[in-house]
């Protein structure tokens, strides 16, 4: 997942295509239930990991730090504008690929959003959501780990990344197992 989401990133780049990258970031004293405390802000579980960082340094990405589950929510600003909303429109984004960690929480979240967002008419001009099965993934809790641990729940990896897959395709998403970059012959 890493390895796809570092070569999609350089082939965007490399094309100077725009790039948004939501990274968790959350403060101590704002739990994000029911998950124990993750990426908190400072930390570096709330750095990208080392085979992306690169990418803060590129012209053509946007760095989103979010604080809840859903890259779309998690882009609200206190006057109420939307960084991702702006984001498509002053890029005049018409898809999007989404690639990204936990595929049934925070890929799947923000992927519902956007569709409602962009059916509801606050997208335009994107048409398609295209979620990327290769550059996901999700965590594992194995059942005897969650049977030990006080308030765990088991939580199978691949069931449960191709559940978070299943219901993006079933809310509207394009689900696409690969990806390549063909710049449009002009007629």
């Amino acid at each position: 997942m890493i390895n796809e989401s570092a070569r999609l990133a350089r082939l965007f780049c490399d094309k100077k295509l725009p790039v948004l990258a939501f990274l968790d970031s959350h403060q101590p004293n704002k739990p994000e239930e029911p998950y124990p405390p993750h990426c908190i802000a400072g930390t570096d579980e709330s750095k990208l990991v080392p085979a992306l960082q690169w990418i803060e340094n590129e012209p053509n990405v946007t760095i989103r730090r979010k604080d809840c589950f859903d890259g779309f929510l998690g882009s609200v600003e206190d006057d109420g504008s939307n960084v991702f909303v702006d984001w498509v429109k002053n890029n005049h984004i018409k898809a999007i690929l989404v690639v990204g960690i936990c595929t049934d929480i925070c890929v799947l979240d923000f992927v519902c959003s956007t569709i409602s967002a962009r059916n509801r008419g606050f997208l335009a001009p994107l048409e398609d959501v295209i979620v990327y099965s290769r550059g996901c993934a999700t965590f594992d809790v194995p059942l005897h780990v969650a049977r030990n641990t006080k308030g765990a729940l088991s939580h199978p990896q691949e069931l449960m990344h191709h559940m978070g897959l299943y219901m993006a395709k079933e809310r509207g998403a394009i689900i696409a197992n690969e990806v390549s970059l063909v710049t449009p012959k002009k007629p």
